[in-house]
């Protein structure tokens, strides 16, 4: 175990990769030389830095300790951890890393002799850190509820290690009131042409109107991913759809130009002066949002359940990111998954037994089906569109309308941003990002973290 571990926490500290829509992961800490000191060196940064400590064994029986990546759904998460220990008996933990620490709060916790015996990873990539501790899964209960084989992570040898547990689309979130206030609907928006002429006249007319166009580009840690992760997505898109690839060891960056125009687009039509962005943060980008600061907001469906509590459906939408590439009447949204449980191969035989069907509880009973999607009156769910044949119609507005776009025939934009070689990797392009936004830096210095950052990532995770 401690071999695999060090080898674990050497290859995330050359090639540690974001995880979940919604956050980045942080490269890990180092291996200790025993389990005792594994355990007390693990304690001791847990304490320092603010993790939860895994739950106290059981020895009557298995148990569950799912390690959560996303931090927007603790309160569900707990939630259905209780109810599930209320009708089995079986007890259930769950704690939630903190956002952009995921990687390193694995690290730590898989050290420990009470190790998660449910994590996640983030598709092919992320699978390599972890191989060695994921259970294979192949005739679980779970996976034959899977809606279909594309949503299975495999090994080399066709082991089935993961499984994906959502679907979700980003895209730009979009106030039809305050765009019809602008004196424009969301069908005046179907390229990027399209929406640089709006923005611009937003920005040109921002005090007269009192709102921008767009919430701030946040720089800051807990919302970089969406520009260095999210919105990167769409050069490396268009690129390996024109080369015909699924992954490279060496971009090109052929659509960086158009990379650049939306970034522009987004830092000279915001809430705030560019220069401010480094400071701003996730929370600040959706207030301006929820407060109606501004029109269009980059994010994903996994922010109806938050932007729901002060919108109706009929005033949300979300719309394509459109760069100005590829067949933009015929664009979707950004659709796709790097969000899979994997159990702990580690873990005990009653442990394993219990967190399968924990898992399979979750998607399949009507009280884990209804938090994992729509939720209560009391609490609401997580929001996701499961792929899972159980999985009911989705009341998430964002869903729906992703689906609305695949059935008029517009493609989704795929994830592929799974493919990015490293977390080193982002932090380079969004650095760059921050300093050309400030105005200390060029251009071409983001073009040098986007190209020739990827291909020495590519070679040192490689």
């Amino acid at each position: 175990m401690k071999k695999k571990l060090l080898s674990i926490i050497l290859s995330a500290a050359m090639a540690a990769t974001v995880l979940s829509g919604c956050q980045a992961a942080a490269t890990g800490t180092a291996a200790p030389a025993d389990d005792q000191a594994a355990e007390e060196a693990t304690e001791a940064e847990a304490a320092e830095e603010g993790e939860a400590e895994a739950p106290a064994a059981d020895s009557a029986g298995g148990k569950v300790y799912y390690l959560n990546f996303k931090p927007e759904a603790d309160e569900q998460w707990q939630s259905l951890a209780k109810s599930y220990t209320d009708e089995t008996g079986v007890p259930v933990t769950v704690v939630t890393a903190a956002s952009g620490e995921y990687e390193t709060t694995l690290q730590s916790e898989i050290a420990k002799s009470e190790a998660p015996t449910m994590f996640q990873v983030n598709g092919p990539v992320g699978l390599k850190n972890w191989v060695d501790y994921c259970y294979d899964l192949t005739g679980s209960d779970i996976v034959s509820n899977l809606s279909s084989e594309d949503f299975e992570l495999k090994g080399e040898g066709g082991e089935i290690y993961g499984i994906a547990y959502v679907i979700e689309s980003y895209g730009i979130i979009t106030n039809k009131t305050l765009l019809e206030k602008a004196g424009y609907t969301p069908d005046d928006i179907k390229s990027f042409d399209d929406l640089k002429k709006v923005a611009e006249d937003i920005t040109a007319r921002k005090d007269e109107l009192g709102f921008a166009a767009f919430s701030s580009a946040g720089m800051d840690s807990s919302s970089d991913w969406r520009f260095k992760t999210h919105l990167a997505n769409l050069p490396i898109y268009f690129e390996y759809q024109e080369d015909g690839i699924s992954s490279t060891d060496a971009i090109k960056g052929s659509y960086l130009d158009n990379y650049k125009n939306i970034f522009d687009l987004y830092i000279n039509n915001s809430t705030c002066d560019p220069a401010e962005l480094s400071a701003k943060t996730a929370d600040d980008s959706r207030n301006e949002f929820l407060n109606g600061e501004a029109v269009f907001y980059q994010n994903g469906s996994w922010e109806y359940t938050a932007l729901s509590e002060k919108f109706s459906d009929d005033e949300l939408m979300m719309i394509p990111i459109y760069v100005g590439a590829g067949d933009e009447a015929k664009q979707g949204l950004c659709t796709g998954t790097e969000n899979y449980w994997c159990v702990n191969a580690e873990a005990s035989e009653e442990d394993i037994a219990a967190t399968l069907a924990f898992m399979n509880w979750c998607v399949t009973s009507d009280t884990g089906l209804t938090m994992m999607t729509d939720g209560t009156e009391e609490l609401g769910g997580m929001g996701f569109a499961l792929p899972f044949t159980t999985a009911p119609e989705p009341k998430n507005v964002f869903v729906k309308q992703d689906q609305e776009y695949t059935k008029a025939g517009n493609k989704p934009v795929s994830w592929n941003f799974t493919t990015m070689p490293s977390e080193e990797w982002k932090n380079g392009v969004g650095s760059a990002l921050t300093a050309y936004a400030a105005g200390s830096g060029s251009w071409d210095d983001v073009v040098t973290a986007f190209v020739d950052g990827w291909a020495t990532e590519y070679a040192l995770s490689n």
